[in-house]
């Protein structure tokens, strides 16, 4: 199995954040950037650290067949998985990150739309089996559809925090969560998910921004998570040109590629149109598309 234990941020990531964040950096320099907020009604300003609930929220809601998991490194450091092993038959799995923060709830209110129904309807005409990375405040937001992609078999969903704050000081303008608030964090999400009622729910963790080091594994470590980053970078946050996604990924994709895209319509407006190119046009390589938990068991 082709994984890594490392304390090193990726050097590839999507955009996530608001266009003026953004502006000036490609969307291969940023990852699964949001517009980070405590759950408290007024920001933290940037820089500070996130408030997290002390009380100790549920555990992840078991799936039906046994999950693996990699084994803890060394001290217990929490593992790290990037992508398959490049062998035959070729297989490769979409990741789509579903993001919102505490404080866009009044962007929501008003109209922006941080789901993406149309593109979980293509994946399940194609059946495309996926893995959602998805932030407890998505699933609180949209309780109805975390609980319908949560019980699909086609799907399954891992965590990408609750608060969508950085997991490492220094991650492209993130405000932080402190360490000894991180697992508690990564069990907020887990447990907005079981309010959801999603069942098909797996132990993986996916850092807000892809930044990680080796204080963040050996903090996480009580969440007994394996973290899961990519190899391919979609390029779809922000994008306009869904053609342009569409061959971003299909020049990256290898045989055992972990693809990170988005399930965020106001931040990622194209990524079902690139979908409907990018699933036949591997399918016609000789693709398999499987879900994390799949390619992790290859």
């Amino acid at each position: 199995m082709a994984a890594a234990l490392t304390g090193a941020a990726l050097l590839g990531a999507a955009a996530c954040g608001s266009p003026e964040e953004t502006a000036g950096r490609s969307a291969a320099q940023v990852a699964d950037r949001g517009a980070p907020a405590p759950s408290a009604s007024r920001p933290a300003p940037r820089g500070t650290t996130a408030p997290v609930p002390t009380r100790t929220p549920p555990a992840p809601l078991p799936s039906t067949a046994p999950v693996p998991t990699m084994t803890p490194g060394p001290a217990g450091l929490t593992p790290v998985f990037e992508r398959g092993p490049e062998t035959s038959p070729k297989v490769v799995a979409l990741t789509f990150d579903a993001d919102m923060t505490a404080d866009q709830g009044p962007r929501a209110r008003r109209g922006e739309r941080f789901d993406n129904p149309g593109l979980i309807a293509a994946l399940r005409a194609a059946k495309v089996p996926s893995t959602v990375f998805m932030t407890g405040r998505w699933a609180e937001e949209y309780p109805d559809q975390a609980r319908s992609i949560g019980t699909d078999p086609l799907f399954e969903i891992a965590n990408h925090s609750y608060s969508h704050y950085a997991f490492k000081p220094d991650c492209y303008g993130l405000p932080q969560v402190a360490p000894r608030d991180m697992a508690a964090d990564v069990d907020r999400a887990f447990a907005a998910f079981r309010a959801a009622g999603a069942r098909n729910v797996v132990p993986y963790f996916r850092f807000p921004g892809g930044c990680y080091d080796g204080a963040t594994l050996r903090a996480l470590a009580p969440a007994k998570v394996t973290a899961v980053q990519w190899d391919v970078v979609s390029g779809d946050a922000f994008a306009k040109d869904a053609d342009a996604v569409a061959e971003q990924v299909l020049a990256g994709v290898r045989p055992g590629s972990l693809v990170v895209m988005h399930c965020t319509r106001s931040a990622a407006p194209v990524t079902e149109r690139a979908i409907r190119r990018i699933v036949p046009e591997l399918r016609g390589r000789g693709y398999r598309f499987v879900k994390v938990s799949e390619l992790m068991r290859a």
